[in-house]
């Protein structure tokens, strides 16, 4: 029986030799992650059931990075709890304040996520790791607890849509605006409880930053994960920093899919997601002319050095409008540490941005950079639902790092054409 990638790596952690679509299967984990505002309820679900330890120290991945560094008295107690709990159960992959990251930047940099792996995280956004071929998904902090005790969970095996990308990419072009248009297309429930399978010649040339933005957004369709076949790019990456050994997974030439996709890609230019939803999305040249107040280019998303260069080359010798706020997050310390040292920190501040520590910050209204009433900003995140950086009556627009940067110089929605 022929099989897609998600039900080999499925059936494979399962102990069966085959797998279909809507099977309820126990699976075995490699990986159990939490962040800030999702383990203390799993720390306390854990302790409420009676656990004593965790199943492997080495195999949880806890980071603080939505409210960290601590914004307030509750935040800090939240920290505390899930710092307390990491140092009590011996967690290695705890990770503290000046060496965490944003928790989707860190993990594949650290090497905890590989090819063939079944990763649940309390965080929607967990579906990131399938760009190395890992079935990574978002899951609750019961499921989180009991993960962590036990090393397995309940899973329903999805069935697969396929999209294949043909073309050659545009300038200015890259995977935020390859899943942008993707979800424009098939829209924000369009691949419900369904595994995407991104792949075609456009993917295969892609760094592992571009296919990490692409996966990062399955979630933003309803897919239960979104996964690249692993390549020689993926095992580049991968190759000095893998904690552990690995298999891959493909899926066979005569797979069954529940529906195909293919797009030319030379039809795509720079997209821009318009309030309230990720599927409201228009080319740049479809856009017309909207004033902005703030600028967020950073995020599990669009955080990583390849990001923070696109935006420092479109920036370069410019001044950031005088009206707006540009704020850029780096989405691991050794990101940070690396743009100090290629310069492109200090073409940053010198167009006036100002660069925080890694943290999740305004993504999700949490901090450093929260809209006011009537409010516009244009962010390099993933999620523009209404009050999602903050006042129900602000709007965000999502793009990619370089239409940012535009953004932020022009004062307003702005492709890079406009200001090089």
């Amino acid at each position: 029986m022929s099989m897609t990638m998600v039900e080999k790596i499925i059936a494979a952690h399962s102990g069966k030799e085959k797998v279909k679509p809507g099977d309820l299967v126990a699976v075995d984990l490699d990986l159990v992650l939490g962040n800030d505002v999702t383990t203390p309820m799993a720390v306390n679900e854990f302790k409420k059931i009676g656990f004593n330890d965790v199943y492997d120290k080495n195999r949880i991945a806890i980071v603080p990075d939505h409210f960290a560094p601590n914004k307030d008295i509750k935040s800090a107690e939240q920290c505390k709890i899930i710092r307390e709990f990491s140092y009590e159960k011996e967690i290695k992959n705890y990770f503290e304040i000046g060496e965490m990251g944003i928790e989707h930047c860190l993990l594949p940099e650290k090497g905890l996520v590989l090819p063939g792996d079944i990763i649940i995280g309390a965080d929607s956004h967990t579906c990131t790791y399938g760009a190395f071929g890992a079935l990574a998904t978002g899951i609750g902090s019961t499921d989180m607890a009991v993960g962590m005790a036990t090393g397995k969970a309940w899973m329903k095996v999805p069935e697969t849509i396929k999209f294949t990308y043909t073309g050659k990419l545009n300038k200015w072009v890259g995977g935020k605006d390859l899943i942008l248009y993707t979800i424009g297309d098939i829209g924000v429930d369009g691949a419900l409880y369904k595994a995407m399978e991104f792949t075609g010649e456009v993917v295969d040339n892609l760094s592992m930053a571009g296919r990490m933005t692409m996966s990062n957004m399955a979630i933003e369709a309803g897919g239960k994960c979104g996964l690249i076949e692993p390549d020689e790019t993926t095992f580049e990456y991968i190759k000095d920093i893998a904690q552990r050994d690995y298999k891959v997974y493909k899926s066979d030439k005569d797979a069954k899919y529940i529906k195909c996709y293919e797009y030319n890609v030379s039809k795509i230019e720079p997209q821009v997601a318009f309030p309230h939803l990720p599927e409201n999305t228009r080319g740049i040249s479809e856009v017309g002319d909207i004033k902005i107040d703030q600028v967020v280019i950073g995020s599990c998303t669009n955080g990583r050095l390849e990001d923070l260069r696109l935006a420092a080359e479109i920036l370069k010798g410019k001044k950031k409008a005088k009206h707006i706020r540009l704020i850029v997050f780096p989405g691991t310390q050794k990101i940070y540490l690396d743009a100090v040292k290629e310069g492109i920190i200090e073409t940053l501040i010198e167009a006036g941005a100002a660069v925080s520590t890694p943290t999740c910050g305004p993504c999700l209204g949490g901090h450093m950079g929260v809209l006011a009433k009537g409010e516009r900003a244009v962010s390099t995140t993933n999620r523009n639902f209404v009050g999602r950086m903050g006042h129900p009556e602000s709007e965000v627009y999502l793009t990619n790092p370089a239409v940012a940067a535009a953004s932020a110089i022009m004062g307003k929605i702005a492709g890079p054409e406009e200001v090089m």
